[in-house]
């Protein structure tokens, strides 16, 4: 009786380290068998499942394509949004419309020529420095089927739609140059279209330079988790030249392919909805949107509602700045008639009647103050992560991670995967050197994410942008405290740590007596500001005579004054404590959590 094989579930894609850790066998005994099959792979280097599944069989094991649980939540937030704008539509009225692209990549890498190429028309020499400065839409024709294109600026403005609740693109061209290959800004850009759940195509542009490496490139692709189709993988990768115009006709071909096997579909007689692009103002026309069409069929005189903004529409123009009177899913339009800015991303819809648009406006008006005051604008936080997973407000800790170098990157990455939980699964949505930037805050803005960083500093843009957006930054330089951190977060254990922050340092100068007062402190600020409602603690040398007092009193002159800062004099009594000397030095704290 033959012996039954042991089951193997194999993910899609996984290193060949993690293919000999699966079955328990030598990396260099996956190696050998893969030479055998043709294929040359380092230990570091990812596999397809139809690879591993070769060499799993080949070792005895029977392989099966491993399926990860998926919560209910997480694929409700996975559908994307123009599939919710028509979940109450009659199937039979739904039809194809155009797949709604945007481009994005590396800075210098083309994304603008390419899109110039595409559409015939010369873009990017208008851009200043070459480089895009704003969001436009434009439609081309392949076959006699229309593709949308989104030239963005990037995916900061591609994250910026999803974290208002909108996404305008069905399908994802990332540009990598031929010559340069996965650059850091490469590695966001995937990073920004998966958290969207976006499919990507990849357009290897620039195979016309003579040092352009195609197979490198791909083998960077392939260890990012793109694999392209040509090696087994499920990645269209079309090399291109925009500058000589090759393979353009391919990618289209390629982006119509994608399309088709995610059934793009809309009712253009249905309810009208879509999303805002960009919006300016002009002295002559007044506010001017850019809007995306996804359902229905937007005309000239409909009541728009977008965002806070509201208005009769008085003028639609198409990309090409001629007068049109109607548009369908995914064309796009310039709009005249809303009274004030919408942002981007911001969704719009029509209504009937303008005393129901009105209302809707209010609402959401009101709505935003309470956020503004309410839970809703509470920022996630690992402490609160267990109480709001069991809540049901939270369903997995995700992750964007940062490190000082590569050497410490897998191992820390690694090590965050490997912990189990049963109540909450984590996700690392995004893992790369470099200090914390604008783009992860925005990242981390639109998926509801945690930075973390190791040994890396934060940019203050980047400070700034997390602290008016309520995300959260954990920044470590022990990899334990780190690790032990997420361990205790998805256990519910980890609680805030504080520590005091000296704020201001004052010198007593003179000791003044008043009576039914006591002593006063004359006193002048050497560094900081010193605050009435910090704590203080007094030096004399060496000696620290008394620690977390509060002040009595903090006078300028005659006056009472909430905070005095460096260079000004001021007298100071603190509680509990009169025992002061010239030359002692007040320092002035507040209590600020760490962590």
């Amino acid at each position: 009786m033959a012996k039954e094989r042991q089951i193997v579930e194999i993910p899609e894609f996984l290193t060949v380290r993690d293919l000999a850790n699966l079955i328990s066998a030598s990396p260099i005994e996956i190696m050998k068998r893969l030479i055998s099959n043709g294929i040359m792979a380092t230990i570091n280097q990812q596999i397809d499942y139809d690879t591993a599944a070769i060499v799993v069989e080949e070792m005895g094991f029977e392989a099966q394509p491993y399926v990860e649980e998926v919560q209910e939540a997480a694929e409700e937030e996975q559908t994307p949004q123009w599939k919710r704008l028509y979940a109450d539509e009659d199937p039979k009225n739904l039809v194809p419309r155009p797949p709604v692209v945007t481009i994005l990549g590396h800075v210098d890498h083309g994304k603008t020529s390419l899109l110039d190429a595409i559409r015939k028309a010369n873009v990017a020499e208008g851009e200043a420095g070459g480089i895009t400065q704003h969001i436009g839409a434009y439609q081309v024709n392949r076959d006699g089927r229309k593709i949308t294109f989104l030239d963005t600026p990037g995916h900061a403005a591609f994250t910026a739609m999803r974290a208002r609740g909108a996404q305008g693109a069905d399908i994802a061209v990332l540009v990598v140059a031929a010559d340069d290959g996965v650059m850091p800004t490469t590695r966001e850009a995937i990073a920004h279209a998966r958290a969207a759940h976006v499919p990507i195509v990849v357009a290897l542009n620039k195979i016309d330079k003579r040092n352009a490496n195609p197979d490198r490139v791909k083998q960077e692709l392939a260890d990012v988790g793109l694999t392209p189709d040509d090696w087994g993988g499920n990645t269209m990768v079309v090399p291109v030249s925009a500058r000589e115009k090759i393979g353009i006709d391919d990618l289209l071909e390629a982006i119509l392919l994608t399309a088709e096997e995610m059934q793009i579909v809309a009712n253009p007689k249905g309810k009208t909805a879509g999303v805002v692009l960009e919006a300016r103002i002009e002295k002559a026309r007044g506010v001017l949107a850019t809007l995306l069409v996804q359902n229905g069929t937007l005309r000239n005189g409909d009541i728009v509602v977008a965002g806070t903004a509201i208005g009769h529409i008085r003028a639609m123009f198409d990309e090409n700045g001629k007068p049109i009177r109607e548009a369908g899913p995914s064309t796009p339009v310039l709009v005249m008639g809303l009274n004030e800015m919408p942002a981007a991303g911001d969704t719009f819809t029509t209504y009937k009647n303008e005393r129901a648009a009105r209302a809707v406006v209010e609402e959401r008006k009101q709505a935003s103050a309470s956020a503004a005051m309410g839970r809703e604008r509470r920022p996630l936080t690992l402490e609160d992560l267990f109480s709001r997973a069991e809540a049901g407000d939270v369903k997995e800790l995700r992750l964007i991670l940062k490190v000082d170098v590569q050497g410490s990157l897998e191992p820390i990455e690694n090590s965050i995967k490997d912990i189990k939980s049963e109540e909450l699964k984590v996700k690392v949505l995004y893992a790369e050197t470099g200090n914390i930037t604008e783009n992860d805050v925005n990242l981390a803005v639109s998926s509801h994410a945690i930075i973390i960083g190791f040994n890396v500093d934060v940019d203050n843009a980047a400070r700034r942008l997390a602290e008016s957006q309520g995300v959260e930054i954990r920044l470590y330089n022990v990899i334990y405290q780190l690790i032990e951190d997420v361990e205790k977060a998805l256990k519910g254990m980890l609680e805030p740590v504080y520590e005091d922050k000296v704020i201001g340092v004052a010198e007593v100068r003179k000791v003044f007596k008043i009576s039914k007062v006591g002593k006063i402190a004359g006193c002048i600020v050497r560094e900081g500001e010193i605050r009435r409602n910090a704590k203080v603690r007094v030096r004399r040398g060496a000696n620290l005579l008394i620690e977390n007092a509060a002040v009595s009193s903090l006078k300028r002159e005659t006056e009472d004054v909430r905070e005095v800062r460096a260079g000004f004099e001021c007298g100071v009594s603190v509680d509990g404590f009169e025992d002061f000397a010239p030359g002692d030095l007040l320092e002035f704290t507040v209590r600020e959590r760490v962590n």
